[in-house]
């Protein structure tokens, strides 16, 4: 029995090395194909854009195609899945979005697991929304908006570019954490929201910076405070919700994935490569230009962090019944 168990033993640790040296081997060759990157939004957007940036970076870096693969539908899911059901060995890729965070919260039934179906490469950006006003509307600041709404509940309206979408997930969670009734006014996207805003047809708003940032500059709406938890350099003087609102923090953020059981050895090189992409010039003006930051750090990194935003927003999607559009 001894030397039974002595047997396979050996024949366990001899089959562990051989797998990870076939690995170690096969990231040494990564890659040796096209690899795809998918994203699960029409191309034009900021997603399309960081994977034709990223695309174009790794093309170079490797000598090899790297295809961006736009696949729309679902709110995100159908993008999801197709990363979800691939092969697990790093030639599939996915622009893992905000919405990536939430969709456990929305949809009833998801093709796939969004806890174990997938590697979490890395964090590539993350920007913050700004919580805008008609300058009519009689509040100034966070705590303002605040005592109004307590006084006159049900009466203040609020636009989005659509149920699910992070503005509207902005201002849910702002109502959780205030007990506070604002009335929900869904959009087809963001830009016609923020025409009736300016009109006064809505009272606020949540909105990238990018979007708001001309019109506050020209006096056509006034900032009550920002999503994230320090003051913004773009966006000077306006304060932080979370100076009112202990533990408001919203950050719309982009990550890069694959499906799970990727081999490390073929994690860590994409992760090393996209850190690197995240600290060139040019990655860093076209981020800047839409109000993005980069972040970058380990997988092991980013799948606390997206553990965590899904902690934070699947139960603020249950919590107010949101429905896709």
């Amino acid at each position: 029995m001894k030397f039974a168990s002595f047997a396979l033993g050996a024949a366990v640790a001899a089959l562990l090395t051989c797998s990870t040296a076939g690995a170690q081997e096969s990231a040494e060759n990564y890659p040796s194909k096209p690899i795809t990157i998918v994203v699960s939004y029409t191309p034009g957007g900021f997603n399309d854009q960081v994977a034709r940036l990223l695309s174009e970076d790794l093309s170079n870096r490797w000598n090899q195609t790297v295809i961006v693969d736009n696949r729309p539908g679902g709110g995100t899911v159908v993008g999801t899945d197709v990363v979800a059901k691939a092969e697990p060995d790093g030639y599939t890729l996915g622009i893992a979005p905000f919405a990536f965070a939430v969709n456990p919260g929305l949809f009833p039934q998801l093709p796939y697991d969004s806890e174990n179906d997938f590697t979490n490469i890395a964090i590539l950006g993350g920007t913050f929304n700004v919580l805008a006003a008609n300058p009519e509307f009689p509040v100034n600041n966070v705590q303002e908006l605040i005592d109004y709404a307590k006084a006159h509940p049900g009466e203040i309206n609020y636009g989005s570019a659509g149920n699910g979408s992070s503005n509207h997930l902005s201002a849910e969670l702002l109502k959780s954490l205030t007990d506070t009734d604002m009335v929900h006014i869904p959009y087809k996207g963001s830009a016609p929201a923020r025409t009736d805003l300016i009109a006064g047809r809505v009272d606020v708003m949540f909105d990238n910076f990018t979007n708001f940032q001309s019109l506050i500059e020209a006096g056509q709406l006034k900032a009550l405070g920002v999503s994230i938890p320090q003051e913004s350099k773009l966006l000077p003087g306006v304060p932080p919700i979370s100076d009112t609102v202990p533990n408001y923090e919203v950050t719309v953020w982009w990550g890069l994935n694959a499906p799970a059981g990727v081999p490390e050895p073929i994690v860590e090189k994409i992760n090393t490569a996209v850190n690197e992409f995240l600290q060139k010039d040019k990655t860093i003006e076209t981020f800047a230009n839409q109000g993005v930051d980069p972040i970058g750090g380990t997988p092991a990194e980013a799948e606390a962090y997206v553990k965590e935003q899904m902690e934070t927003w699947i139960p603020v999607a249950k919590k107010t019944q949101m429905q896709v559009d």
